[in-house]
């Protein structure tokens, strides 16, 4: 178990993020292969759609949370990116979809 730190766009902070999996694998040729996994349902991997209140016309309390998690996300995934190409690894977000989960 590892952490990534990352800014969060909510409080401009340092959080600490810790990947789901960490796997270690050898390719066809016989290199090392070295992938951090994040395992997270599809709606959080694209950004929430904009919903308003019918009564006061505001951003609703759900979406003001899709959109918060999904900003964090980003950060997270990003920090993860370069975190990962620096040490020539692979990152990969994986969700309902890529493991042929029908909900």
């Amino acid at each position: 178990e590892f952490c990534i730190a990352y800014q969060s766009p909510l409080d401009n902070k340092v959080h600490r993020y810790f990947p789901d999996v960490f796997i270690i694998s050898t390719d066809k040729n016989g290199k090392e292969v070295k992938t951090l996994i994040e395992v997270k349902p599809f709606d959080e991997t694209i950004p929430p759609i904009p919903t308003t209140t019918a009564k006061t016309g505001k951003m609703s309390k759900r979406f003001l949370a899709e959109a918060s998690t999904y900003a964090v996300n980003q950060a997270k995934w990003d920090a993860a990116h370069k975190y990962c190409f620096n040490k020539d690894w692979k990152f990969l977000i994986v969700t309902e979809k890529e493991l042929g989960i029908i909900f």
